[in-house]
């Protein structure tokens, strides 16, 4: 997790309600990084707001909404490789998913 400031609530999307909108200067809490497309940019998953299907299309936040100390930046950098390390076997995989057969 890792804390960071909104430094950008303009142009909220009218899918997603005030309640559910980011404030500017407010704190907030990155718990997990994805890259949105057709963006290809990087976005947020919020402790603090649950951005649910009643927001659809609309799942994470605009990393550039965001600002972070150079502390917090550096815990950023961490966060991203870990959401984005998907060194896992296929054949593993299938086998945990598996469906029995009766």
């Amino acid at each position: 997790m890792v804390e960071c400031v909104c430094i950008n609530s303009k142009n909220r999307p009218k899918e997603i309600p005030v309640n559910k909108w980011v404030k500017e200067g407010e704190p907030y809490t990155v718990i997990f990084t994805v890259t949105v497309l057709p963006q290809k940019q990087l976005a947020f998953h919020l402790a603090e707001i649950e951005l649910d299907e009643s927001c659809h299309p609309y799942e994470y936040f605009l990393a550039n909404r965001f600002a972070f100390t150079e502390e917090n930046l550096l815990k950023l950098i961490e966060l991203i490789k870990d959401c984005n390390d998907t060194d896992f076997s296929m054949d593993e995989l299938l086998k945990q998913t598996e469906v029995e057969k009766v």
